[in-house]
């Protein structure tokens, strides 16, 4: 009687073991499945942290994964070396324009490109810019005292500006993010920012930004209309399926992305790694970057997320609904990402793999999926290598 009861004791609790097991594998096959279609090679996941220099690291990144497929190696590439001397620049012209542009710590993509043809670059390990005693980037007390100064400068209570206040400003910045090493050596060679920019062989006219508005011709360029476009850059107008050709070529043909993209939409979940455009209207989240998503608390986090939990159907974008909404500042500028692979979801959808600059907090280490929908929707612009510009488009753009 035991030996049996033990029997039937075994083929209960295997029942139950495998009932449990098809009630899991049939919630799992709800929830987002990716199978990788390409990926392209990458630095690891850096953290910006509080500071506003996202369009630092995504360019940044991309140009590292610029040198992998190039055969150089990988490199660590020193951000805050771009930033402390864009900061410089900067000052002076706001200074020029009497305060009349936008000083922050934000910037655009292609000021990464002025840097390092201006000053050259230099290895992360020998410019850290972690002056101030922490081991991560926190610049909100730094940005504040750059802008009172520059802003000080401007008032100007003696009537004429003096011949040294960018001496005073540099001086800022050498406190918090160090002195800029003038040589140092890498991997026993001796180099300048200006040599070793020279050493890495990239050729800085190769790269271009696209976007696709209607408020200018297509295959026309203009200066974007955005407030971190201080420098006045330029980019190239096309139809929005072909700025997608343009992005999936780049991919399939070995190019990583640096996009430029609003993340303050309630579809965007960095933490469950996703960035959906769901069918239904919901509520706008109004958050710009980590640090207003770290001021959220678990509920509301919670009530942002909790739709996202499987694939569902998505609003079509026309390119009438990207202009309204770049129209009315619901699509912004906010932030820069590196795009490295595609994927698709178990129904065939298509996502894009993105590398962030926020750590590795998040459900895939860093990296997170956002729909062609999203994309779409909400991509301010792309920075490409010009060679992967489908040849029938690079002719109207007279590339």
């Amino acid at each position: 009687m035991k030996k049996i009861s033990l029997i039937l004791l075994s083929i209960l609790l295997a029942f139950n073991v495998n009932a449990q097991n098809k009630k899991t594998e049939k919630k799992d096959t709800t929830a987002y499945v990716f199978t990788v279609e390409k990926q392209l090679p990458a630095t690891s996941v850096k953290s910006q942290y509080a500071s506003g220099t996202c369009w630092c690291f995504a360019t940044l990144s991309f140009l590292e994964s610029e040198l992998i497929r190039m055969g150089k190696g990988e490199y660590d590439l020193s951000e805050m070396f771009v930033v402390r001397n864009n900061y410089h620049d900067r000052a002076i012209d706001y200074v020029r324009y009497h305060g009349k542009k936008s000083f922050s710590g934000g910037d655009e993509a292609w000021d990464v490109f002025n840097a390092i043809d201006k000053y050259g670059i230099v290895p992360e390990n020998v410019y850290s810019g972690l002056n101030y005693g922490t081991k991560k980037h926190i610049h909100g007390e730094m940005d504040a005292v750059l802008k009172a100064c520059v802003d000080a400068v401007i008032k100007n209570k003696n009537h004429k500006l003096t011949p040294v206040w960018i001496k005073a400003f540099d001086g800022i910045l050498d406190t918090y993010l160090g002195k800029v090493p003038e040589t140092f050596t890498y991997k026993d060679k001796e180099y300048t920012p200006k040599s070793f920019a020279k050493h890495l062989g990239l050729n800085l006219d190769d790269y271009i930004t696209v976007t696709s508005f209607e408020h200018h011709p297509y295959y026309s360029k203009f200066i974007f209309e955005g407030p971190d476009n201080w420098s006045l850059g330029s980019v190239y107008n096309v139809p929005l399926d072909e700025m997608i050709k343009i992005l999936d070529n780049s991919i399939n043909e070995g190019y990583t992305v640096a996009w430029g993209s609003d993340v303050s939409e309630k579809g965007f979940a960095f933490r469950k790694g996703l960035a959906v455009v769901p069918e239904a209207d919901i509520k706008n989240m109004t958050d710009t970057e980590r640090a207003k998503w770290e001021k959220l608390t678990e509920k509301e986090k919670k009530a942002l997320l909790y739709k996202f939990d499987k694939p569902g159907k998505e609003k079509k974008i026309t390119p009438e609904m990207r202009q309204q909404d770049f129209d009315n500042y619901s699509t912004t500028e906010d932030h820069l990402m590196h795009i490295t692979g595609i994927a698709k979801d178990q129904n065939g959808t298509k996502y894009y793999i993105v590398k962030n600059s926020w750590g590795e907090d998040n459900k895939y280490k860093g990296y997170f999926y956002a729909s062609e929908a999203f994309i779409r929707f909400k991509t301010v612009s792309i920075l490409i290598n010009k060679n992967v510009v489908p040849k029938k488009i690079a002719r109207k753009l007279d590339l």
